[in-house]
């Protein structure tokens, strides 16, 4: 791989991630300890004053912080200037994130196994850092005796508040938790299989950094106020003391997961970027996320991802590698040879993954209502982080959400790497025959794998009786609602609705045609490129966004028709076809539409895709 393309895939995944509610948990703690603590308050900013005690003070004992209000401190008897932060202290807090987040990240698991030691050790140290650091800004006496190690490594020109800020962000590095997304699958697997090159390397440090400069800018922007405002600066005894008690109560919230239930609730805002990258062909090819292809899965490039109707995508893998499974019937080890004859629903999910705690619900009302007729569900626990290993912590994860069938712990990625899945969540439908139907990649599309499980248990049992649809609300984040960029290629077809064969073949599109997808009508000839019109040549595109796009090629014309959710016109265009393919807008409007495209193409042109904004 091309490491200057990898390092600027590994920036994107890490920029998106770094805007996500994911980062709320540690928000707090950056802008106080490394912004406002970090304001610049010597004499340069403010008039000193005289010390109001008799009592020496030494220079480490004003480490991490700063004083209510500058002093002349005396050393020795003879006056000096009292410390101040350098100005770097935000810079430190964050390379210490970034350095602790990628060290974890790439060798943590190795290294943790290697020592024989729980797979949630790094969490726990990066929670005890933020009680020791919290409880140092509260107790000045105790701050004393945490910084001396800092204050004899430190060199004697430098004294001042930036101690421990280094060490600040290595704890909260090991307790940052970004969301789920295609670079963060792609470290982790490497990490967790042990599969680390140079590109893997410059993957994560490109994906820390990314992740962490929305912190960086919102630290400078914290210190900023904190030298303008003169309450701020004038009180800094105070601004310590809250720092410290928001530093614990990060700690105690994550010791005890609340952090978990105000990410879920929170809208994902970035969550479609998330989809855009996971599903942009360029993105997967540089982060090798399809997995190693073999004569037992390569039925699955069969599957298009978020399909709407049943596909034929080969005989499921065998469930390998797992290390224990829970919630099984008699605490038996199960096999999709065992399984054959039930309809076999494999969720791929991990317990702190937001996007997995959305979906959950879903799959467990699936699980209650459709057992008794034929389903099986096996939650495949692949995990995204060290701590993430320990059964125990899976136990608990799955008992706070509310979990009850079974679930295998996939610590080894064999599983994961069989079904060649890159996302979490992700689900994949078995048929009673062991032959998976339908994959779906994320969270969303919940109604539409319903309808397939329903299809497939009465394939089954055609005299099977089943139960009303199950009512769970979808709490996926609007900014997911966004259509996903279509494909009409043989290869990767997505989102298509109706008929869809490769070679030529004339099209019905079906009357009834679901939400964010295409649908051929006419003559058509399909290849591992696109689709090229015939005679009659139309489809019918159903989409969510602002801005419409398709990218054309070949000789002729295209015309479209634009309507509203209300059947309307609301734009009407025309694009004359020629030279090599390139991307042609079908609507821009300011705000999201939901609507309809009635597409015509002149025998001749060649559709690749369509992509939303």
């Amino acid at each position: 791989m091309d490491l200057v393309v990898v390092a600027l895939v590994g920036l994107v995944g890490g920029l998106v991630t770094g805007i996500s509610p994911c980062i709320l948990p540690v928000l707090p703690v950056v802008l106080l300890s490394a912004g406002a603590q970090g304001a610049r308050t010597g004499p340069s900013r403010a008039a000193p004053v005289r010390a109001t005690t008799a009592t020496p003070v030494r220079g480490a004992a004003a480490g991490v912080g700063v004083l209510e209000q500058p002093a002349l401190l005396t050393r020795g008897g003879a006056p000096t200037e009292p410390p101040r932060a350098s100005g770097a202290r935000p810079y430190l807090v964050v390379a210490g994130l970034v350095t602790a987040f990628s060290l974890a990240t790439l060798t943590g698991t190795v290294v943790l196994n290697a020592l024989g030691l729980p797979g949630d050790t790094l969490r726990w140290a990066g929670i005890a850092v933020l009680v020791v650091m919290g409880l140092g800004l509260l107790v000045p006496r105790f701050e004393q005796v945490i910084e001396r190690p800092f204050a004899r490594l430190a060199p004697r020109r430098a004294p001042g508040k930036d101690r421990g800020a280094f060490v600040l962000g290595l704890g909260l590095g090991a307790v940052y938790v970004p969301c789920a997304g295609p670079v963060l699958a792609a470290v982790t697997v490497a990490g967790a299989t042990g599969r680390v090159d140079a590109s893997t390397v410059v993957l994560t440090v490109g994906f820390a950094i990314g992740a962490a400069l929305p912190l960086l800018v919102l630290a400078l922007a914290g210190r900023r106020a904190t030298e303008r405002l003169a309450f701020l600066r004038t009180h800094q005894r105070r601004v310590r003391a809250v720092g410290g008690a928001v530093m614990l109560a990060l700690a105690a919230a994550l010791t005890f997961n609340l952090t978990d239930g105000l990410q879920r609730a929170l809208p994902g805002w970035a969550d479609s970027l998330q989809q855009r990258l996971a599903a942009d062909e360029r993105v997967t090819q540089q982060l090798d996320l399809g997995g190693v292809v073999t004569a037992e899965n390569e039925g699955l490039s069969r599957c298009t991802q978020g399909a709407t109707a049943l596909e034929d995508c080969g005989p499921a893998p065998e469930l390998r590698g797992i290390d224990t499974w829970l919630q099984t019937p008699d605490g038996a080890d199960l096999t999709m040879a065992d399984l054959r004859g039930k309809v076999v629903l494999l969720d791929f999910w991990a317990y702190s993954c937001i996007n997995c705690q959305r979906s959950v619900p879903h799959v467990e009302a699936w699980w209650q209502a459709y057992r008794d007729a034929g389903l099986v569900v096996v939650g495949v626990h692949t995990p995204e982080y060290a701590f993430e290993r320990e059964t125990d912590n899976v136990v608990d994860g799955a008992r706070r959400l509310g979990i009850t069938y079974p679930v295998a712990q996939d610590n080894s990625y064999a599983t994961w790497s069989a079904y060649r899945n890159r996302y979490w969540p992700a689900s994949y439908l078995v048929d009673a025959d062991g032959q998976v139907r339908h994959v779906h990649q994320g969270e969303g599309g919940y109604d539409v794998t319903e309808d397939l499980v329903r299809e497939l248990l009465q394939d089954a049992d055609p005299g099977v009786a089943l139960p009303p649809r199950t009512q769970v609300d979808d709490r996926t984040p609007d900014g997911a609602q966004i259509t996903p960029e279509t494909f009409l290629s043989v290869g990767k077809r997505t989102n298509v609705a109706g008929e869809y064969v490769e070679g030529e073949h004339t099209y019905t599109a079906p009357t009834d045609q679901p939400a964010d997808t295409v649908a051929l009508d006419g003559t058509w000839t399909t290849d591992y490129q696109g689709a090229t019109a015939g005679d009659d040549a139309a489809l019918r595109l159903r989409f969510s966004a602002s801005e419409v796009r398709t990218v054309v090629g070949g000789e002729g014309t295209v015309t479209a028709v634009v309507r509203d959710a209300s059947g309307a016109v609301v734009d009407e265009v025309e694009h004359e076809i020629s030279g090599s393919p390139r991307s042609y807008r079908l609507l821009a409007r300011p705000d999201l539409t939901t609507g309809t495209v009635e597409l015509r193409a002149t025998p001749g042109v060649q559709v690749f895709s369509f992509t939303f904004g």
